[in-house]
């Protein structure tokens, strides 16, 4: 089990952990007491270094953690999460997710994994991560032919997949045994991992991210992004402002409106209503409150106004999303 993560540099099997991410933007400096409350710790960067012993990056981490924030890096992640339930974001896919998750994330798209945490609740050991050099892989495809079988679902990767039923129950055995194991064991494991995510049903696999999104992420877009997320994931049951968040930005609301939109890949009002229904979705499924009170509970005003919202997101209301959960 991984210990906690400290709040500052720190170094796990490959990776080091940059606290104050450098440093915050001027603009959002002289704000970052709010967010910082918000969020528990300065926005972190997670710079995934080679491992001298392997090819590949396997660590685990507790939730919350520095590096669990909205985030982007050029290697591929095979994400797990183990314990616990929330959100998922990735790049403009916003869903939820539950013990047993698996998720193929390509370069350079950003992601985050929210938990649903009572106040001062520490998830340990939330996430088993493997991160690998997708370039560094394809040069195997010369010498071992049959590896190229892997390329369709490296560019798959580019919009995020999450993998579900048996192809997700057999990934999370070949991750946790991944973390065990070394030399030529973690190599069998690797590649029964890469097997088994190439080889998964249509059933089993849903990509994410939308076609059009483009993800226009810097490290001071995602400090920004990431204090706006814990704005808006701490008031999700009450009133969420762009003006708030907008002031958390440093910046004009028109100014904030058009950045939330380029990084995000959705308008601010989008993302919180898309997150407003991500939260009903899970108290539908995992409690048996009446749905008025879940509508109030998620911060809609009114019940017409939640059923018409979250029949727009979901395609059904949420009695049929209940019925069917």
């Amino acid at each position: 089990m991984a210990a906690p993560e400290p709040s500052g540099a720190a170094f796990r099997l490959g990776a080091v952990v940059i606290g104050s991410m450098t440093s915050l933007p001027s603009s959002l400096s002289g704000r970052a007491g709010i967010a910082d409350q918000l969020t528990g710790h300065a926005s972190a960067r997670e710079i995934i270094l080679a491992d001298p012993m392997s090819g590949i990056r396997w660590h685990e981490h507790d939730y919350p953690s520095p590096i669990a924030c909205w985030n982007h890096h050029p290697e591929y992640e095979v994400h797990l999460i183990r314990h616990g339930t929330g959100k998922i974001l990735v790049g403009d896919h916003v869903g939820t997710f539950c013990a047993g998750h698996v998720a193929l994330i390509g370069p350079n798209l950003p992601h985050d994994w929210i938990s649903d945490l009572r106040p001062g609740e520490t998830i340990r050991a939330r996430d088993a991560v493997l991160q690998f050099d997708g370039d560094m892989l394809r040069r195997g495809f010369e010498f071992v032919p049959e590896m190229s079988e892997l390329e369709g679902l490296l560019e798959e990767a580019a919009r995020g997949i999450e993998f579900m039923g048996a192809t997700a129950l057999a990934a999370a055995h070949e991750m946790e045994a991944i973390g065990r194991t070394g030399g030529l064991d973690r190599l069998h494991h690797l590649f029964a991992l890469f097997a088994t995510l190439a080889h998964a049903p249509t059933s089993d696999r849903r990509v994410l991210a939308s076609a059009l999104f483009s993800p226009a992420l810097d490290e001071e877009s995602a400090a920004i992004v990431d204090h706006v997320l814990k704005y808006i994931f701490a008031n999700i049951d009450g009133e969420v402002r762009m003006a708030e968040g907008a002031r958390l930005a440093g910046m004009s609301e028109p100014s904030f409106s058009r950045f939330f939109k380029r990084v995000s890949g959705h308008n601010f009002v989008v993302m919180v209503r898309k997150l407003r229904v991500a939260q009903a979705c899970r108290l539908l499924r995992q409690t048996n409150l009446p749905i008025s009170s879940i509508c109030y509970d998620v911060g809609f005003g009114n019940l017409s106004n939640f059923n018409r919202q979250f029949r727009a997101e979901m395609a059904m209301s949420p009695s049929e999303y209940r019925r069917g959960a």
